[in-house]
């Protein structure tokens, strides 16, 4: 899974992103079957993923919904960033983000990269 080069716009900034989430990485956490409908969430790919770490670099911005698995995100240069996020979450990468990701548990996703 790589990210393709066009250009894309910050996450979202929702009252009910996590507090913890970075600029580069925002999480929705259990987002309402309306807001996923809405996205179109499930006509998006899929992909899928063992436990491991994965070196991540974003071209464009990402929007992933967690069908199952748990990861750990830490954007380069800044450890301390880590996010967290698994089943149920809607995860925003944005343009740019350069991250690892640590799958603790086996990751099964819809992904889609911004048309822009």
């Amino acid at each position: 899974m790589s990210a393709a080069s066009s250009s894309g716009s910050e996450a979202p900034r929702r009252a009910d992103v996590d507090a913890a989430a970075t600029v580069e990485v925002a999480v929705e956490r259990r987002p309402a079957a309306a807001r996923l409908s809405e996205l179109g969430v499930r006509s998006w790919p899929k992909w899928g993923g063992p436990p491991g770490r994965y070196a991540l670099s974003y071209g464009a911005r990402q929007t992933c919904y967690v069908l199952r698995g748990k990861v750990t995100a830490t954007v380069e240069g800044s450890p301390e960033r880590a996010v967290e996020f698994g089943a149920g979450d809607l995860v925003v990468f944005a343009r740019g983000t350069r991250c690892t990701w640590h799958i603790a548990v086996a990751v099964d996703m819809h992904y889609a990269f911004d048309p822009s």
